[in-house]
């Protein structure tokens, strides 16, 4: 008897298949998909929420300094002449920020072999690659998700189904983060 559903697909599609649903999952909440799939995304993607739960806290902040472009009132670089270059004038500021300790670190590398990482592009600028955003799974699992799971043993999911698929029958399920 095998430990996992292969889902009728080569290792390679099924791993692809399963890092991308589980990545959607994360990413939005909730996904459609058939049953055999869901109950194969339920156990990584609960792995996942444990991990990042256990290490949620496993950090220290430390202050550093930090070398900043100063802008001027539109947001563009500051520019001054030296030794007939433009050069960027920069500030230096103090900043506070989360450095992860090992076990955090390790557990953060094991959350990006799962997840496929997501670009968000805004509607309304859709079109212009500056305004697209990478939006950081591993750490919407730390800051978001696990807070909301540290009281609760397990579960971290719900598969309600919906019915039969139009076409091949298929019984199709929401799956969601409760």
């Amino acid at each position: 008897m095998a430990m996992y559903r292969k889902l009728g697909r080569t290792s390679s599609q099924r791993k692809a298949l399963l890092r991308g649903q589980v990545t959607s999952l994360i990413n939005s909440g909730r996904i459609v998909t058939t049953e055999a799939r869901a109950k194969e995304v339920r156990k990584i993607a609960e792995g996942l929420i444990t991990l990042a739960i256990k290490e949620k806290d496993n950090y220290e902040t430390v202050t550093v300094q930090a070398k900043v472009p100063r802008k001027d009132k539109d947001g563009k670089r500051v520019r001054e002449v030296v030794d007939g270059k433009r050069v960027v004038v920069y500030d230096i500021e103090q900043k506070t920020i989360k450095k992860d300790k090992p076990s955090r670190l390790h557990a953060r590398r094991l959350m990006n072999e799962t997840l496929y990482t997501v670009k968000y592009v805004p509607k309304e600028t859709a079109g212009r690659k500056r305004n697209t955003k990478v939006i950081d799974l591993s750490q919407k699992l730390f800051d978001e998700i696990a807070p909301k799971y540290v009281n609760r043993q397990g579960g971290y999911t719900r598969i309600i189904k919906i019915g039969p698929r139009r076409g091949d029958a298929a019984m199709q399920v929401v799956l969601e983060l409760v």
